[in-house]
């Protein structure tokens, strides 16, 4: 096992054109659930208007950092630090609003079964920030529109494809406005035809310069986009580095982990 301390980077990492400290940082995330070390000490840090994917085996702790980041779960040693704001110091009382300014996107959609997909955009804009009806329904509309949606608003989940319900919860979470999203394998639940249409949507959030930490085996719809891929095993960050430098001669262990994949999918 590689050493927190000896990680392996590729390349120099990429610095705030303004010198500003990173949008997140996460510092020492260490989690154990059920008696098991699930994640020991894992560091990482996102500039505002990056995109870093996670990648590594399954069990290896991806989706356990992705709950820490967001204080879904609560890291046993650590803290996450949003534009320099830390999550522990803001108390329990006070968790809510560091939560809402960061977006999450899961595996399963998480859409009420009961709304159409226009309130499944505007119920936490309702709820949660007071907006208006009115007010909040046109800023769904707005989202559901981004995503190519704005046809299927009075649709309820059921009526709606696995790609389309993907695409309403990423409408979901923009709508709130976060300043970093986070994506838990967004396209392992959907049919191969329908990852496509929800990819498209992550790449041009990417280009539109949202911050980005996603988990995903999907590295080359947007290998152009990423700024860094973090190689995760056994609860630990071994590898880190800009695609290129990670695929430059095919031996990284980031490598050869996608080339197996690709063999066993047919595609990358």
């Amino acid at each position: 096992m590689v050493a927190q301390s000896k990680v392996l980077a590729f390349a120099k990492p990429r610095i705030a054109p303004d010198g500003a400290p990173p949008l997140m940082e996460a510092k020492n995330i260490t989690k154990i659930l059920g008696g098991k070390l699930i994640l020991d000490d894992i560091s990482l840090s996102l500039n505002k208007g990056e995109f870093k994917v996670l990648i590594g085996p399954s069990g290896s702790g991806k989706s356990t950092l992705l709950q820490c980041v967001h204080f879904l779960t609560i890291p046993d040693k650590g803290d996450v630090f949003l534009e320099g704001r830390s999550a522990l110091g803001m108390g329990h009382k006070n968790i809510s609003a560091f939560r809402q300014e960061i977006g999450m996107i899961f595996q399963d959609f998480n859409l009420f079964d009961h709304l159409t997909a226009k309130d499944n955009v505007s119920i936490a804009l309702r709820k949660v920030k007071k907006w208006p009806k009115d007010k909040a329904l046109a800023k769904a509309m707005e989202e559901l529109d981004k995503v190519g949606l704005a046809e299927k608003a009075d649709l309820y989940p059921a009526q709606l494809s696995g790609g389309q319900k993907q695409r309403v919860s990423i409408a979901r979470a923009m709508a709130m406005e976060p300043k970093l999203m986070l994506l838990d394998e967004p396209t392992s639940a959907l049919d191969p035809e329908l990852i496509g249409e929800v990819l498209n949507v992550i790449a041009n959030l990417a280009k539109g310069g949202m911050t980005m930490l996603m988990v995903t085996h999907q590295i080359g719809f947007a290998r152009h986009l990423i700024h860094e891929i973090d190689f995760m095993e056994n609860g630990r960050i071994i590898e880190r580095g800009d695609p290129e430098s990670l695929f430059a001669d095919g031996s990284s262990r980031t490598a050869v982990f996608c080339s197996k994949l690709t063999e066993l999918t047919g595609n990358q």
